[in-house]
């Protein structure tokens, strides 16, 4: 859904008919992405329009980078430990085999 409003604002009917959901679906997420101040919905006659909000995406996109960025790092140290500890097994196995 987001995919498909970063190509421009789409009516909420028009946002239905790309993915196997109900109208009321659609709705239940839409809503969510309002809540969270990543669409706005604006009301064009009868028709219901959303529109991404790109400076919300950049939030979201910063946010994930910092915890990309922290869980790379967890896993590398990990490994160094995961690698030290499989070193000093190899070397008691030589001492004691």
């Amino acid at each position: 859904m987001i995919e498909r409003l970063s190509r421009g604002p789409a009516s909420v009917h028009g946002l239905t008919e790309p993915f196997a959901l109900s109208q009321q679906m659609i709705s239940k997420h839409i809503a969510y992405l309002v809540r969270a101040r990543i669409v706005i919905k604006t009301k064009r006659g009868r028709e219901s329009v959303c529109t991404l909000r790109p400076e919300a995406i950049k939030t979201v996109s910063d946010w994930a980078i910092s915890y990309r960025r922290f869980w790379e790092e967890s896993f590398d140290k990990l490994e160094a430990v995961v690698n030290q500890m499989k070193k000093e097994e190899v070397r008691d196995d030589k001492k004691h085999g």
